[in-house]
């Protein structure tokens, strides 16, 4: 599958049409990705500076929702003197791991790198050094993200490491309007039409549903991490990195 531009909300789509990652959204999803998600890539880039400082030689590292194995390249990159680093990426969308797979097998060749199709509220998580959740957990049922941290917190091993990265609101109400605002015109910088904006926001109504910063850091402590840092912010799109105690 070669990779195009994204221009799948470009012309008037049915009102009821739903955001989902398939085939048509992998095509354009590296183009999607960077003109759609502030600091995108500085976040995968610094996750693999965070896993190189984490992660032991022989060491284990989940992507959940690994989309096409960026956030897997830029921890293998770091950790390229890791001789039995273990690469698990784990996404519901079939379309994303096959052509994942493709990608890694030609980036990693040398690499463990497994890939499942499964839901990662489901997987039995194998003991593990470092966590990636970049843009996931805003995709599930709000009831389920508190038991699916809690579930990560314990298949960690200590002194390992959770980065979660969110699209994010804010709780004061002219702040959260000016950075929705500006993420509007961050997209039209890039190319995208205030049709395309439009469209694709109502396609992701009741899919993609946000919390504020507040809330993903008292659910990290609530697991049990002993720290908890929102390290990055570009509008309101955030990252943190959360560490179990050893």
């Amino acid at each position: 599958m070669s990779f195009a531009p994204d221009a799948l909300f470009a012309h008037p789509l049915d009102q009821h049409a739903r955001f989902s990652f398939d085939e048509q959204v992998v095509r354009v999803f590296p183009d999607m990705i960077k003109r759609s998600v502030p600091g995108y890539s500085q976040m995968l880039s610094m996750a693999g500076v965070m896993a190189k400082r984490y992660v032991p030689e022989g060491g284990r590292i989940y992507d959940l929702g690994c989309s096409l194995g960026a956030g897997l390249l830029c921890v293998a990159q770091q950790l390229e003197a890791h001789q039995q680093l273990e690469l698990i990426g784990i996404d519901t969308s079939a379309a994303m791991i096959e052509q994942a797979t493709q990608v890694l097998e030609a980036a990693l060749p040398a690499r463990r790198c497994q890939l499942m199709c499964a839901d990662v509220r489901t997987v039995d998580y194998q003991p593990c050094d470092a966590i990636l959740l970049n843009f996931t957990l805003q995709f599930l049922a709000p009831e389920d993200r508190a038991a699916l941290i809690e579930r990560l917190f314990a298949a960690l091993r200590p002194g390992g490491i959770l980065i979660l990265s969110e699209k994010v609101h804010l709780q004061d109400q002219r702040e959260a309007q000016l950075l929705y605002e500006l993420h509007h015109d961050f997209k039209r910088a890039n190319g995208y039409s205030d049709l395309e904006i439009a469209q694709k926001r109502t396609a992701l109504e009741d899919v993609l549903r946000t919390d504020t910063p507040e809330i993903q850091i008292s659910r990290l402590r609530e697991a049990g991490f002993s720290l908890v840092s929102q390290w990055f912010q570009y509008l309101n799109f955030t990252s943190f990195i959360a560490l179990k105690g050893s």
